[in-house]
């Protein structure tokens, strides 16, 4: 929110605003020229959360986020990436700011009725961290869902020194992204020098990666002032006739001045090219850093451990994504690979990632009730007086499949005379039943041939 009312500002004033912080994909260049974002887009990591899913095959996820425009720009990105994928959001949880414990119950109990237990948390360290709270008391950290965490929850466990046990406790079995940062000699020696002059000082927070992209942010306004001078340019600023006071405002808007080499500054700071304690900085064409990657986590005991990475360059993989930038570019399905991961509930079996939703209708079955072969189908007004040969094969195959599903039978036909097909079918197409069956019987030569039993689907239960 903050770099959104900034960049209005400084688009007036022509200067330059760097952020490594503000990863909302909304803050885009062609709206805001003078923002330059020095971390990485939740463009890229929407596209990895994306990139897990599609891995685990799962087609639908609940978004669980902050209500503002850090949360609906990620969340909007997820939908997109989610698309390319062939899967979706199938329900998004927005908590308002400063919601209380009671709001984001609501929030979750809602939730947790819906069909889909893939959920996606994209939130601010507070509310994030109240999310899992709720969860836990609501069951909904149990064997079975699935918690996929943007890389909030991996700056607040970076950032803590000491961990919170009892914490630590809600968030078992959590599946969480972080900003990758390359392990290098000049990294160790600030994290060395960043713990010594904690130490010292009494701090108790650790260092998150958010901390190196702000450390490799003010070298690179250094340097591009630096350049800035060598070029002969001239820091000066100019009053702007459009910037005056108002009579019933006590905004002092005509002491803003107007930097008069902005244009050349942005310019040069878009030449930014070393490489930091995050790896090469250098920006794209879009403006964004290059090699943008995420490390992947699983929370677990008292900590994490890293199960694989996510590079622009190669999807998903187990090999650190400065290894793979020298190889050609792979990132067909059949390259992507994670290490095993210990789910919620302590489970080493992926889930399904959906249950049948406790708000939603039975498997309607229309049962036409023919004055003929009443063996294979009989019965009189109301899903319990249905008979035969055809209900009991189809209710053997119900009992088969790995999960419960209620079906409620709809007979159709008062058994004098045989139903209109062509009635039935439009049944379903209204929705009135789920599935219908078909008993088409074949005579050839005054002998019956084989009834057969068919099924016309027009509901997401195809998978039966």
């Amino acid at each position: 929110g903050i770099g959104h009312v900034i960049s209005h500002v400084v688009n007036e004033l022509h200067v330059p605003l760097l952020s490594f912080a503000a990863t909302d994909p909304t803050l885009s260049a062609s709206e805001y020229p003078y923002f330059i974002r020095t971390t990485m887009s939740d463009y890229f990591q929407m596209n990895a959360v994306a990139s897990i899913v599609d891995y685990y095959q799962w087609k639908e996820v609940t978004a669980i986020f902050a209500d503002d425009d850090y949360g609906r720009g990620g969340v909007s990105a997820l939908g997109d990436a989610l698309a390319t994928r062939r899967a979706k959001i199938s329900h998004k949880a927005a908590i308002p700011p400063n919601s209380n414990t009671e709001v984001i119950n609501d929030v979750l109990f809602r939730a947790n009725m819906m069909e889909s237990r893939v959920m996606v948390v994209h939130a601010n360290p507070d509310t994030g961290m109240r999310i899992f709270s709720v969860a836990n008391k609501l069951q909904m950290m149990a064997s079975g869902y699935v918690w996929i965490v943007t890389d909030w929850l991996a700056a607040v466990l970076d950032s803590s020194a000491s961990r919170d046990l009892k914490g630590m406790s809600h968030i078992q079995g959590l599946v969480v992204l972080r900003q990758h940062t390359p392990e290098s000699d000049a990294k160790d020696k600030f994290t060395t020098k960043w713990n010594n002059a904690a130490r010292s000082r009494g701090i108790n927070s650790g260092l998150n990666s958010y901390g190196f992209y702000a450390y490799d942010s003010v070298w690179a306004v250094a340097r591009g002032i630096d350049q800035f001078l060598d070029n002969g340019q001239q820091v000066n600023f100019s009053a702007d006739p459009r910037l005056h006071r108002s009579k019933d405002s006590t905004l002092q808007l005509s002491t803003l001045k107007v930097f008069d080499g902005g244009e050349q500054m942005l310019q040069q700071l878009l030449l930014t090219n070393f490489t930091g304690l995050t790896g090469l900085v250098q920006f794209g064409p879009d403006r964004n850093l290059v090699r943008p990657a995420y490390d992947i986590l699983n929370v677990g005991g008292s900590g994490s451990r890293l199960i694989g990475y996510w590079s622009n360059y190669s999807g998903l993989s187990v090999a650190a994504p400065e290894t793979l930038y020298q190889k050609p570019s792979n990132a067909s399905s059949v390259a992507q690979r994670l290490y095993n991961v210990v789910w919620p509930g302590d489970s080493t079996t992926t889930p399904k990632g959906w249950v049948f939703p406790n708000n939603g209708q039975p498997l309607r079955v229309g049962v036409p009730i023919k004055a003929s072969f009443k063996e294979l189908v009989a019965g009189g007004r109301g899903s319990d007086n249905v008979t035969g040969y055809c209900i009991d094969i189809f209710n053997a195959a119900i009992r088969l499949l790995p999960y419960p599903v209620p079906c409620q039978f709809i007979t159709i036909g008062d058994g004098k005379k045989n139903p209109n097909y062509d009635d039935i079918i439009s049944m379903v197409a209204d929705n009135v039943c789920s599935i219908s069956f078909f008993l088409p019987v074949y005579v050839f030569n005054h002998f019956v041939i084989s009834p057969l039993i068919c099924f016309i689907f027009t509901s997401p239960l195809m998978q039966l």
